[in-house]
C-alpha cells in the first residue's frame, strides 16, 4: 500500500447503501467531493444531507447498479447485502474505478486524519486496529500546535523569496532547515507572526542561517 493525498474536488464518489455505514461515508466524502448515495432507503441524517444539497440521494432497488459507475471516481459498496457489495466492487474494478470497501482492504483506505492549518497527517493500520489509530492520533494532536501552522506559512514565504534571490538550491535548503531548528524562531511565532517574519529576514541578511555565507549579495532585500 502507498499512502497518497487525493484532491477530490469535482470528483464523484458513489456510495451504494443508505444505512448507518453509507451515512458515515457520505458525511466524510461530501466535504471533499461530489457525493452520490444510491439506496432503497436512507437514514434520517442522509435525508437531511440530501435536503441541504451536500449529498445527492438516488432511490433505487440496485438491481441495475452498473449505470451509476460510469462517472464515479471512487465507488463504495456499503449495503447490508454482502453478496451485492462484492458484485458492485467487482464490477467497479472491471470499470477501472477505485473501490473503498467496508468489510475488507480495498483500493482506497480511509485513514484517521489530523488537520491543523496547512498540516495534514494521516494514520492507518490498514484496517487492523481502528483503536490504535485513535490512540496515535490523540498523541500527535497533543504535539501539534499553532506554532507549527505558523511555521508552515513562514517556510513557504521565505522559500518563495529565496527562490527569487538565491540560485543555489542547497543553500536555500540549508537556510530553511536552520530556521526550522532555531528555538527562538519557534518561541517568537507564538507571539507574532509578522514580527517573526521580519526578524527572520534580518537574520538571513546577516548570514545567521547560512554560516558559510555562500549566497551573493543580499538575498532578502525588500519586503513581501
Amino acid at each position: 500500500m502507498l499512502p497518497l493525498i487525493l484532491n477530490l474536488k469535482n470528483k464523484k464518489v458513489v456510495i451504494f447503501g443508505g444505512g448507518s455505514v453509507g451515512e458515515r461515508k457520505a458525511k466524510l466524502f461530501s466535504a471533499h467531493s461530489d457525493t452520490v448515495v444510491v439506496s432503497r432507503e436512507f437514514t434520517d441524517d442522509l435525508k437531511k444531507l440530501g435536503k441541504t444539497g451536500k449529498v445527492e440521494l438516488i432511490r433505487d432497488d440496485l438491481t441495475e447498479f452498473d449505470k451509476y459507475l460510469k462517472d464515479a471516481f471512487i465507488v463504495i459498496p456499503a449495503t447490508s447485502d454482502k453478496d451485492l457489495n462484492v458484485r458492485i466492487a467487482d464490477k467497479a474494478r472491471d470499470c477501472e474505478k477505485l473501490v473503498n470497501t467496508v468489510d475488507e482492504l480495498g483500493d482506497v483506505v480511509v485513514p484517521s486524519v489530523i488537520s491543523k492549518g496547512d498540516i495534514l497527517i494521516s494514520i492507518s493500520t490498514l484496517g487492523k486496529s481502528p483503536g490504535m489509530c485513535k490512540f496515535i492520533r490523540k498523541q500527535i494532536e497533543e504535539e501539534i500546535g499553532d506554532a507549527h501552522s505558523s511555521m508552515v506559512r513562514l517556510q513557504e514565504e521565505v522559500r518563495n523569496l529565496l527562490k527569487e534571490r538565491v540560485d543555489d538550491q542547497k543553500v536555500r535548503e540549508k537556510i530553511l532547515w536552520e530556521i526550522l531548528e532555531d528555538e527562538t524562531v519557534w518561541k517568537d511565532l507564538l507571539e507574532s507572526y509578522d514580527k517573526t517574519y521580519s526578524s527572520v529576514l534580518k537574520l538571513i541578511e546577516r548570514g545567521r542561517f547560512d554560516r558559510n555565507n555562500k549566497y551573493a549579495g543580499n538575498p532578502c532585500k525588500g519586503k513581501r
